[in-house]
């Protein structure tokens, strides 16, 4: 630590299409959805995060909620910069005289293009951000659930988020191949709308969705421990009545089959992509999961059961991404050729 270390502070973010996480210190300072709330008249911010995602779907016509951040990338600038600049502030200390210089290591997709990672950056920048880096999610991820990425030897992540799938095998501290696909939570979210609409004659939200999935959702018909049935509470589309109907876990299986069929292809494409001696060590070592989509029931399971190989579920799916952004920062010296 220097003498004027107290000047600058040090950020790892993990913006997410769903969740944004701040590491300060090695602590989780921040943990909020990634959603804002502003008055369509005036354009002010009312709300971020928690209190944001409570009114998410229930608004009136003065107020709107935004999500600025779509598959991965931001589709709303400005409003992600309010979202950065807002949660910055949670981590501040209101006793500081000094605002310090902000220095930040943001993870991305590995798929996007140099407009959508100047846009990170910009944004990051207006938000008051003086010196910042990126880290692709994948090596985010490996760094957070352990692996020395350093050592010649051949892992495989699959990093399932809200907006993106990130595919991606690591050796010598670099990507050697990945894949990235814009299948993930979300999709997998409006597949049981669509599902409840077609099956159930019931229009639900997206909140309701997210709820089922957690409660009820499963990538097979058959799991260990299997969930309780859940009850929806939706409008029915042909009296327009709100209603209740309960479903089970094989019944979002069913209904979440397709998206989950697409990760398995893009998985088994990028093992098809890798050199042979990184493949010689992916089946040693297996697949490591990460990710919060990565938790639903089951999963781990239908990975191992269509490539055969040893799968890993991370310790803290959700925070391992963050996690691994935040050591990238404290080891800058160490990571320097990983984050651009």
């Amino acid at each position: 630590m220097g003498l004027f270390s107290f000047l600058t502070k040090e950020l790892a973010i993990d913006l997410g299409t769903s969740n944004t996480i701040i590491i300060y210190n090695d602590k989780v300072v921040v943990d909020e959805p990634s959603i804002i709330a502003l008055e369509r008249n005036t354009g002010k911010i009312i709300a971020v995060g928690k209190k944001a995602m409570m009114m998410h779907g229930k608004t009136h016509e003065n107020i709107k909620t935004i999500r600025p951040l779509k598959d991965g990338v931001i589709s709303d600038f400005q409003s992600a910069e309010y979202m950065i600049r807002e949660m910055i502030r949670m981590t501040e200390n209101k006793r500081s005289w000094f605002p310090p210089a902000l220095k930040m290591v943001i993870c991305i997709p590995s798929g996007i293009t140099e407009v959508e990672e100047r846009a990170v950056k910009d944004s990051a920048e207006q938000a008051g951000a003086k010196d910042v880096k990126l880290i692709h999610e994948p090596m985010a991820a490996a760094i957070g659930i352990g692996i020395d990425v350093l050592e010649p030897t051949g892992n495989m992540v699959v990093d399932i988020g809200g907006g993106t799938c990130e595919i991606a095998v690591i050796a010598l501290g670099g990507i050697v191949n990945n894949k990235s696909i814009r299948i993930a939570g979300d999709d997998l979210t409006s597949d049981i709308i669509e599902y409840m609409r077609k099956q159930h004659n019931i229009t639900i939200g997206e909140r309701t969705a997210e709820r089922i999935k957690i409660e009820v959702g499963a990538a097979m018909s058959e799991v260990d421990n299997p969930p309780d049935d859940y009850a929806v509470h939706g409008r029915d589309m042909l009296t327009g009545i709100p209603k209740e109907i309960i479903v089970n876990y094989v019944e979002i299986a069913h209904a979440l089959d397709k998206s989950i069929s697409k990760i398995e292809a893009a998985i088994l494409n990028a093992l098809e992509m890798t050199p042979p001696e990184l493949s010689a060590d992916i089946y040693r070592t297996g697949i490591y999961l990460a990710g919060g989509s990565s938790l639903l029931r089951g999963l781990k399971e239908r990975i191992h059961q269509k490539t055969k190989l040893p799968v890993h579920l991370a310790e803290d799916p959700l925070r391992a991404v963050a996690r691994g952004t935040g050591i990238a920062l404290k080891n800058f010296d160490k990571f320097t050729f990983l984050i651009k």
